[in-house]
């Protein structure tokens, strides 16, 4: 038995670190927090000290039991979680569940997983750090505590199953607040200049007026004062300049930048990142701090000497404006520098160049350009136009690295053609295009990430969470809309005449953006009214300062609890039982044939429109189409829906009806449903369109060969064309004729499918229904029905038991929803109270 056990919070990092320590040590995984809050009640003091009652989850108690044994047997016990409060946080619960003697345990912290950093950890262990154990609890108290209070609130006032949290509503409130900018933004048109010219060399450049024209008609007459015009270089400077890297990567701008270049969502940054962290290749990915170590510094230098020469090496310390940013050591970079890629999974790959790049070329000399700018002068009118160019000298850390923008009107300068002053021009031709300003661009993952940064809301390890909880809860929601056509007007000067054409532009494109739903609205206009002080930005903001005087000891962490509560609670009472019902409702005029009401507003299955006041009782509902929202539904749009559904007619002795379903707009046949293509509108389609559509569904599902007495089918989904038999699903790869499928060739592939789908169990508890299968890329579930649990990549699913596996799938399982049960039975009580 070794007499060291090492205790982390995941078996990957638990794999890494075994490498680096002798056979005296022994490194167990405790699957990340092993106690935390109950979650069938607020679990926490309210009334005392606001102590939490922390509990040991379900699914944790054979790795508690497990962690206990080993911790008896050894001699020392080394707590090594990560380093920052959440680590600590877990460190204090081991030794606590653990019972562990103080005199046999040590913490220890490390920001990177390397040989040399584990062994520095154990020579230098230390005590657990209390105020950082506080700080965390502060969190995790305050957030449940808001959670807990408000979404009984929104249950009562709005509608059933929503939450509220302290940090994701607020997160909410930016995107609902940029979306209302955006709708009450007034476009407005301008006529901007654009010129190409000649040098005597015949050699092109653009340039353009710094001005622009309120109206076609003066930017036309523009156009005829330059026809007979002769032009020339009327001033030419040159300066040099020189541009400088950027600091290394936080865990916000890792998360910006990952997502300009890799399109990465926030969530698969922080996984992949965490993959990397663990594998030993970069360090700790939870960070605020801009710094490198002078030992980083010095591999970097090494590396840039090795690779570039001594010219392109530069050393440099950058100062971070994160308020908080004290926890963390450094800034993200690899752990070695001299490892300018990695072969591992491709994404992973990926996103560690880019964290080498970016680390390297903090340290690299700057590029040296040289900026030109040009004024070009016209014979017939005093205007300007003015180009301007750019030229790299050296190109320093570009060589390696430029960080992306989020800007999407950037223009990036090009090259000039050498230019002496008086030097005459050839026009090649002006134009003046009519551009709209453009409204306030919606959110991104990245810039919303930068947005919550920039007013102090969260920290790095609050960031992926909440935008994907966001999304989860459907408050909010990725984009879809391609945009619509726009027309605009171009002038062309060229040969000396003027002409005018009409060209289109797509405008009002989401897709990717975060678009808030009627729910999150709604949500956040009820919480707003109400509870302005939590959604307030400021308080928001204080509250990350409160949470970094208590990490440092200058605050106690009950005392600002008690100080919250004491104003909070109260007011949440008064809310729930005073505030009206929230249903973002909207009158939107009076329905022509019966001369009722005609509004929107968000009903039990979501968003509906409704003819007749709420007082009345044969009110008629219709539900919007996914693609419509409460505030932005037109009066003619809302009629439109109670023209649904539609019933076209029959074909094969069938009716046929077309409707607008939760998942957008279908046609009825028989017991068969098929969806309309694309942006078809329901009310557009007649019988023979819907015939058309009939035909090649049935086309799509008739059987094109019976195996084992059943029928197989074929079509093509979101990962190519398969066949269909036994409600299995078998992709047909490249070396099959995918429109010849021969009937050797269908049953090959039901036979091969038939044996993976036999090699894939590792376990298979029939008399529990529980089975243990291989999944993608490596990695195994745990399935029950419909209930499956992915396993960790690191995890020996050949040595899962069948009691681990029940407390999996117990641990994952929903429980079922008793209030109503309850309220039944509250019902029929009251209703034999009254008889007797």
């Amino acid at each position: 038995m070794a007499k060291n056990l090492v205790i982390v919070e995941s078996p990957a990092k638990a794999k890494t670190i075994e490498k680096f320590l002798g056979k005296d040590y022994k490194v167990e995984s405790s699957f990340g927090h092993i106690a935390d809050l109950p979650s069938k009640e607020l679990g926490v003091d309210v009334e005392g000290d606001f102590s939490p009652k922390y509990e040991v989850s379900s699914d944790k108690k054979s790795v508690v039991k497990k962690l206990r044994d080993l911790s008896k047997k050894a001699e020392m016990v080394w707590l090594a979680s990560d380093e920052d409060r959440e680590g600590e946080a877990i460190a204090w619960h081991l030794a606590e569940t653990l019972k562990l003697d103080k005199a046999k345990t040590k913490r220890i912290v490390f920001h990177e997983i390397t040989k040399s950093a584990i062994q520095k950890a154990i020579e230098n262990p230390r005590g657990i750090d209390y105020h950082l154990v506080d700080a965390q609890q502060a969190r995790r108290v305050l957030d449940r505590i808001v959670g807990y209070e408000l979404s009984p609130v929104l249950w009562r006032k709005v509608k059933g199953g929503l939450s509220a949290g302290r940090v994701q509503s607020v997160s909410v409130r930016l995107i609902v607040e940029r979306e209302r900018e955006i709708q009450e933004f007034k476009a407005e048109a301008s006529y901007r200049i654009d010129a190409e010219f000649s040098n005597e060399e015949g050699q092109t450049f653009k340039a353009k007026l710094p001005k622009t024209f309120a109206s076609k008609a003066d930017a036309f007459k523009f156009l005829e004062q330059n026809a007979n015009a002769d032009f020339k270089v009327s001033d030419l400077e040159k300066k040099p300049a020189k541009k400088s890297p950027a600091a290394p990567f936080t865990t916000s701008t890792l998360q910006q930048e990952a997502a300009r270049k890799l399109y990465f969502s926030v969530s698969k940054t922080m996984t992949m990142a965490q993959r990397l962290y663990e594998a030993g290749l970069i360090t700790y990915m939870r960070t605020d701090s801009v710094n490198l170590s002078d030992e980083a510094r010095k591999g970097a230098k090494a590396e840039i000497e090795n690779a570039y020469g001594k010219k392109y090496a530069k050393e440099r310390n950058y100062k971070g404006k994160a308020k908080g940013a004290q926890e963390a050591h450094e800034a993200i970079r690899p752990t070695d520098f001299a490892l300018h890629t990695v072969d591992i999974d491709r994404d992973q790959a990926r996103l560690y160049e880019l964290i080498w790049k970016r680390a390297i070329a903090s340290q690299m000399s700057e590029a040296q350009l040289e900026r030109t700018n040009v004024k070009i002068s016209a014979s017939t009118h005093k205007e300007l136009f003015s180009a301007n160019g750019e030229v790299i000298t050296f190109d320093g850390f570009l060589k390696v690295y430029l960080e992306g923008t989020d800007d999407e009107d950037s223009e990036q300068e090009g090259m000039l053609p050498a230019m002496k002053v008086n030097e005459t021009l050839l026009n090649e031709y002006i134009t003046a295009t009519e551009r709209y300003t453009r409204p306030p661009y919606r959110y991104t993952e990245a810039s919303l990430v930068k947005k919550l940064e920039e007013l102090g809301i969260g920290r790095p390890s609050t960031y992926a969470p909440t935008i994907s909880t966001i999304q989860n809860r459907n408050y909010v929601e990725k984009g879809t809309v391609e945009g619509v056509e726009r027309e605009y007007t171009q002038l062309t000067l060229k040969e000396g005449a003027v002409k005018d054409k009409l060209l289109t532009e797509k405008v009002g494109s989401d897709k990717g953006k975060l678009v808030p739903t009627d729910i999150g609205m709604i949500v956040t206009d009820f919480l707003v009214n109400h509870f302005e002080s939590i959604l307030d930005y400021n308080f928001t903001a204080k509250v990350e300062e409160d949470f970094d005087d208590i990490a440092e000891g200058k605050e106690n962490w009950t005392e600002m609890m008690k100080e919250f509560y004491v104003k909070f609670h109260p007011h949440v009472k008064d809310v729930q039982e005073n505030a009206d019902r929230e249903s973002g409702e909207r009158i939107l005029g009076t329905d022509p044939k019966t001369g009722r009401q005609v509004s929107v507003r968000l009903g039990k299955f979501g968003p509906m429109a409704q003819i007749g006041a709420a007082e009345e009782d044969d009110k008629i509902f219709a539900s919007l189409s996914p693609d419509q929202q409460l505030n932005t539904i037109t009066f003619e749009e809302a009629l439109d829906l109670f023209k649904l559904p539609k019933d076209l007619g029959t074909y094969e002795g069938e009716p046929v009806v077309v409707n607008n379903g939760r998942f957008g707009p279908y046609i009825k046949f028989g017991d068969a449903y098929v969806s309309l293509p694309k942006g078809v509108d329901a009310l557009s389609v007649e019988l023979d369109d819907a015939i058309v559509l009939i035909k090649e569904k049935q086309k799509a599902d008739a059987p094109i060969y019976m195996y084992d007495g059943l029928p197989v089918q074929k079509g093509k989904g979101r990962f190519g064309p398969f066949i269909k038999w036994n409600n299995m699903f078998i992709n047909v790869n490249k070396k099959y004729d995918w429109d010849n499928l021969s009937d050797d060739d269908i049953v090959t592939l039901i036979k091969e499918k038939i044996q993976k789908e036999i090699d894939k169990v590792v376990h298979n508890w029939e008399e529990e229904g529980i089975r243990v299968e291989k999944a993608r890329w490596g990695r195994h579930n745990v399935i029950k029905g419909k209930v499956k649990v992915e396993l960790d990549k690191t995890v020996d699913a050949t040595k899962i038991t069948l009691d681990e596996a029940k407390a999996m799938i117990e641990a994952k399982t929903p429980k079922r929803k008793t209030a109503a049960k309850k309220k039944a039975t509250a019902k029929k009580k009251t209703t034999t109270a009254k008889k007797k």
